[in-house]
């Protein structure tokens, strides 16, 4: 899909990967909507590209519908959207509280839901559309630290994958954008246990909204950040116990270090 002319809403675009991909979304001439609940970072985001900032808190789908009608009514159909906002609270099983899982949930999986439901209408009329869902190397592989995030995140690449069966022979293309390690304020100090054993090589948010951009463009579902990550899906998916052997090494190391 060309970008240029195209209403697209990009949510968490207040700031990391979001912000880098509605600035590169706009520079390929996009119309760019930059919804976030951080009002403040989404006002200046949208401020310098010329775009259209709505506060929006994903997890709620009458903010996801008020944020489509206001694209919509200040653009026109929606012709991309990007599901990027997220968060990563909580930890293990025992420790994590019930009220964060169901905060993930609604976030990190509901929201992509509450906007299929929105877009996918008018996409399905036009025959054109395209929905792009940030999940994680977290959602392919798996995740140290953070169960609730692991368990989310594996389920938008479950929506991903079914929505792209479904519907691409419809005219409405899906990406999935499976990070390993950005600098972002999620990813936190990039010197942490970690950073350094578990995140993979660590890209700038700029440096993945240009590879957003060329996937969608390509029309290409699966968005990887570096060639590594590939190497790791190779490694689950012909030997898995001996992958599950290796990421309880990686836990114990990620521990000890902790420890020290």
């Amino acid at each position: 899909m060309d970008f240029n002319g195209k209403v697209s809403i990009v949510t968490g675009g207040g700031s990391g990967i979001g912000a880098a991909s509605a600035r590169e979304f706009a520079a390929r001439g996009a119309k760019v909507v930059v919804a976030d609940l951080n009002e403040q970072g989404a006002a200046e985001v949208a401020g310098s590209i010329g775009g259209l900032a709505v506060a929006c808190n994903v997890g709620r789908e009458d903010d996801i519908n008020r944020l489509v009608a206001t694209a919509e009514e200040a653009y026109g159909p929606v012709d991309i959207f990007f599901n990027n906002a997220g968060i990563a609270t909580g930890s293990d099983p025992l420790e994590t509280d019930i009220a964060i899982w169901n905060e993930q949930w609604d976030v990190n999986l509901m929201a992509h839901v509450y906007a299929v439901r929105a877009v996918l209408p008018g996409m399905l009329a036009r025959g054109s559309g395209y929905l792009i869902h940030t999940a994680s190397m977290a959602g392919i592989l798996t995740s140290h630290r953070n169960l609730p995030y692991a368990v989310t995140k594996h389920a938008v690449v479950g929506l991903a994958e079914w929505m792209s069966v479904t519907y691409h022979d419809k005219g409405v293309r899906t990406s999935l954008l499976a990070p390993l390690g950005v600098r972002t304020p999620m990813l936190g100090d990039t010197n942490s246990a970690f950073a350094r054993n578990a995140a993979g090589p660590i890209k700038d948010p700029e440096e993945v909204a240009v590879m957003v951009a060329e996937a969608v463009e390509a029309e290409r579902f699966l968005i990887l950040t570096d060639e590594i990550a590939q190497t790791w899906m190779g490694f689950k998916t012909t030997d898995l116990e001996r992958w599950l052997k290796g990421m309880r090494r990686m836990q114990a190391k990620m521990e000890a270090e902790a420890g020290d």
